[in-house]
């Protein structure tokens, strides 16, 4: 019978990866997989799977290769030289060179529909992280190669958030939850400009109607070309508009424009 239940599921799981040696992703895998049932080295459950790896996830470009799910949801930490703390979820991809993993120009395919609706359940639960700031990022980093939804959510921003177990099981908490129900699919939309940490874009996650494919910032609009944007396109099959933080595209406002002019997106300016 566990051979049977495995079989139905796995054309339509999840797998949710954290690398051993990440305290945050690694104290949030432990507690979502406190009531599953371990079968080597996965942790099984009916909607989703648990897996810790010996290698840091943003070179988990492998993966696929020997794990095979319909969805990847990394769980990390997160760090930044602000110290600013801040729970957060990115999609993954390199506009330039490949520094943290994953390979050069290349963009991984989003898990629009999970991040909006983890962030909007993470927003209503805020009064519990009265201190963190609540952002998506800009698209960044490995894994890149990866051919489905892959998404990071994480944990920030020092040690003594990674370390803390009773935060690192709040956001598991709420990572059981978006998985609660089916979830919802959203029109999603490519984006342009803005900061690493867009507050327009979130507030779109959050009060909009689209869920959020690759997100381009301000500072890697220079890498834009004809064939890196359909590259990009292809990734975000499906998407329905492109968001344009208007006023942030600076030099390359009209490079973006005359792109996007040969594809079917509706431009939407915010």
């Amino acid at each position: 019978m566990k051979n049977n239940r495995v079989s139905i599921y796995l054309l339509f799981m999840d797998l949710l990866v954290a690398y051993k040696d990440d305290h945050a992703g690694n104290n949030m895998a432990k507690f979502i997989s406190r009531d599953l049932e371990k079968d080597n080295d996965i942790h099984r459950g009916v909607k989703f799977d648990v897996l810790t790896i010996p290698s840091p996830t943003i070179s988990a470009d492998w993966l696929e290769q020997k794990f095979d799910y319909d969805n990847y949801i990394f769980l990390s930490k997160h760090a930044a030289e602000s110290g600013t703390l801040a729970l957060t979820c990115h999609s993954t991809g390199n506009f330039d060179i490949a520094k943290f993993g994953g390979n050069t120009r290349q963009i991984a395919i989003p898990y629009s529909s999970f991040q909006k609706t983890y962030l909007q359940n993470l927003w209503n639960k805020r009064d519990i992280f009265p201190e963190f700031q609540i952002t998506i990022e800009a698209t960044h980093h490995g894994p890149t190669d990866l051919n489905k939804p892959c998404i990071f959510i994480e944990i920030g921003t020092t040690e003594k958030q990674w370390n803390d177990i009773e935060l690192c099981n709040s956001i598991a908490q709420i990572i059981e939850k978006t998985f609660e129900n089916q979830l919802e699919q959203f029109p999603s939309a490519i984006c342009f400009g803005g900061t690493h940490y867009s507050e327009k874009f979130t507030n779109e996650v959050l009060n909009g109607k689209f869920a959020l494919g690759t997100v381009i910032p301000k500072h890697a609009l220079e890498f834009l070309d004809k064939i890196f944007f359909e590259h990009i396109l292809n990734r975000n099959k499906g998407a329905k508009a492109a968001l344009l933080d208007w006023n942030s595209l600076g030099k390359n406002k009209q490079g973006v424009i005359e792109l996007l002019s040969i594809t079917d997106l509706e431009v939407i300016k915010i």
